[in-house]
């Protein structure tokens, strides 16, 4: 296994359409919810034991090799929000023609086969952190941390805030997103024997909620 490949994955640059959403960070801007490095930093932590949980437990599963059909249903289920499912289906394609360039396998193929219209981002992740030889670990890693990176990215371009900050506000949540990591991939380790419903599904209806108000925006910078 290389460990310069979860580099790669993780990184805010790899070409999988991240940049431009913004987790929820900019509705929570626009209602002043979030105004400050303070503000952001509970943001953050919040999405991270909430959407980050429940993405880290689903890209862990799918790294396992479980089955991606019902790994992508048991993300519709945890994705109540019909605009949030659009965007986690459009963040899938952009993710898995990312990935099937950069590490070609036979999950992916069969994943742009069977599910043409994108399947929801965590599950493509998982299976790219399992095409690059990554551990289930390793794929939960990355959705907890990109979970948390991009609100704190797109807050820095909102709100002008310095980048030397909220870089120290990611490295101040890094203990709390190993533990995340951990429980997601604990639960995607029993997956096999328990089924989907041993997959975390932490709620986050105010995300819900502005998520979906967000999508009705006339102007917007990002684009959730």
């Amino acid at each position: 296994m290389s460990r310069a490949a979860l580099l790669v994955l993780a990184d805010g640059r790899f070409p999988a359409g991240g940049h431009a959403h913004s987790g929820g960070v900019e509705a929570a801007v626009a209602s002043q919810g979030v105004y400050d490095t303070a503000s952001l930093e509970a943001f953050c932590r919040g999405r991270l034991h909430t959407a980050g949980l429940t993405a880290a437990g689903l890209a862990s599963a799918a790294a396992t090799g479980y089955d991606l059909l019902m790994l992508d249903e048991a993300a519709d289920a945890r994705t109540p929000v019909p605009a949030l499912r659009q965007v986690a289906r459009r963040l899938g394609r952009q993710m898995l023609r990312a990935a099937r360039i950069t590490w070609p396998s036979p999950d992916l193929d069969r994943i742009a086969r069977v599910l043409p219209q994108g399947a929801h981002q965590p599950v493509v992740l998982g299976l790219a952190a399992r095409a690059a030889g990554l551990t289930p670990f390793d794929a939960a890693q990355c959705a907890a941390y990109e979970s948390v990176s991009g609100p704190a990215t797109a807050a820095v371009r909102l709100l002008s805030l310095d980048p030397f900050e909220a870089t120290a506000l990611l490295a101040r949540l890094a203990g709390e997103l190993d533990e995340v990591a951990r429980t997601a991939a604990d639960a995607a380790d029993r997956v096999a024997a328990e089924g989907v419903g041993v997959l975390p599904a932490a709620s986050s209806p105010l995300l819900d909620i502005t998520g979906e108000q967000h999508a009705a925006w006339s102007v917007r910078l990002f684009a959730s």
